[in-house]
C-alpha cells in the first residue's frame, strides 16, 4: 500500500536517521498485518479503504502499550497518510479524526553527577577503587562514558563518530544528528586527554582493518548500538539502582548538570541538537524538583 514509496520519502527526502526509518517501517508493517492478517484473505487492498475506526481499533488492540507508545504509533500513521494525501493516493486523511491519548509527563531519568564524576576519576564513594581496567577494553569503555556525559550525544550519534570529526586544535567534535543536521560540541580538557589516550591504545592494538567508526570493538570492528548500551548499563550499575541505565540517561544527566550549574537554556538546546526549545524545557522540571527537595531538607517547615 505504497509503503515502499513512503519509506524512500522519509529516508532520502526527509533524511530521517536509520533508527527512525526502521521504527516507522516496523509500525506500518505491524499496522498492515493487523488490517490483513497473514492467515486470512486480504480485505483491505488500498489505503483509501482504511477508516479512522480501523486505526482506533489498532491503537487499542494491545492493552499492554503505554499511552506514549500508542501516541508514537499514531504519529507514524499521521505522517504516512499525510504523505499519501500529498501524493494524491488518497482523498482524505483518516487520522484527522483521531486525538492522541493523554500521557503522563515523566521527568528525564538522570544519575547523580557527583557519583558519575567519581566513577570516571577511578573511585566510588570514599573508597579509592579502580573502575575501568587499564587494557584497551577498559580505556574504550571509559571513553564511551566520558563522551556521552561530556557531550550529551545520542546513541546513534556516538556510534557514527569518526576520528576525523574530532578537532584537537579547537577541542571540538562534529556530531551528525537527526535529519543529518550537524552541530559542533566543545570538549573539556579531561575528555580531550581521554580521547587521545584511547587513540593511542587503539593504535597499539594494531587492528588490521578499515573501521569507519572512531569507537571500535575489542577486535577492531565498527562499534554498534547494542555494545554502547551494554557498556553504559555495566558501569552505571556501579553508581545507580534505577531501572533505566541507557545512553540517553547520560544525555539527560549532561543537560541537567549544565542547567543546574547556570547554563543558558538556549545554549543547552544547541548542544543537544534540539530543533525546538520546548524539547529542552523538560530539563527545567528536573531543576524545580531539585529545588523542592533542597527546600524540604533545609527549611524548618519544609
Amino acid at each position: 500500500m505504497f509503503l515502499g514509496k513512503f519509506i524512500q520519502y522519509i529516508q532520502y527526502e526527509k533524511r530521517y536517521s536509520p533508527h527512525t526509518v526502521s521504527a516507522y517501517q516496523s509500525d506500518l508493517e505491524q499496522f498492515m498485518r493487523f488490517l490483513n492478517p497473514p492467515d486470512e484473505e486480504a480485505t483491505i487492498t488500498h489505503p483509501e479503504e482504511i477508516t479512522h475506526h480501523d486505526i482506533r481499533n489498532w491503537m487499542v488492540a494491545d492493552e499492554t502499550l503505554a499511552p506514549r507508545s500508542v501516541n508514537r504509533k499514531l504519529a507514524t500513521l499521521r505522517k504516512y497518510f499525510k504523505f499519501l494525501l500529498q501524493e494524491g493516493d488518497i482523498k482524505a486523511n483518516p487520522t484527522s479524526r483521531l486525538t492522541a491519548l493523554k500521557a503522563p509527563k515523566n521527568l528525564p531519568s538522570v544519575v547523580e553527577s557527583k557519583k558519575l564524576t567519581d566513577m570516571l576519576d577511578g573511585k566510588l564513594d570514599k573508597e579509592q577503587l579502580p573502575v575501568f581496567s587499564d587494557d584497551f577494553e577498559g580505556i574504550r569503555d571509559k571513553t564511551v562514558i566520558e563522551l556521552l556525559f561530556g557531550t550529551g550525544m545520542r546513541l546513534a550519534e556516538i556510534v557514527g563518530v569518526k576520528e576525523s570529526d574530532i578537532n584537537f586544535y579547537e577541542n571540538t567534535i562534529k556530531v551528525l544528528g537527526k535529519r543529518n543536521k550537524q552541530r559542533i560540541i566543545p570538549l573539556n580538557n579531561e575528555l580531550v586527554t581521554q580521547l587521545k589516550a584511547y587513540i593511542a591504545a587503539k593504535e597499539s592494538e594494531n587492528f588490521h582493518n578499515n573501521s569507519l567508526t572512531f569507537l571500535v570493538t575489542t577486535k577492531g570492528d565498527n562499534v554498534y548500538p547494542k555494545l554502547i548500551y551494554l557498556i553504559v548499563q555495566k558501569y552505571l550499575s556501579n553508581i545507580s539502582t534505577q531501572n533505566k541505565k541507557s545512553p540517553h540517561v547520560l544525555r539527560h544527566t549532561f543537560a541537567t548538570t549544565l542547567l543546574n550549574n547556570g547554563a543558558d537554556l538556549n545554549a543547552i538546546k544547541e548542544l543537544l541538537g534540539h530543533a525546538n526549545l520546548s524539547a529542552t524545557q523538560i530539563y527545567t522540571h528536573n531543576s524545580v524538583e531539585r529545588l523542592k527537595s533542597i527546600y524540604k531538607q533545609a527549611h524548618p517547615k519544609g
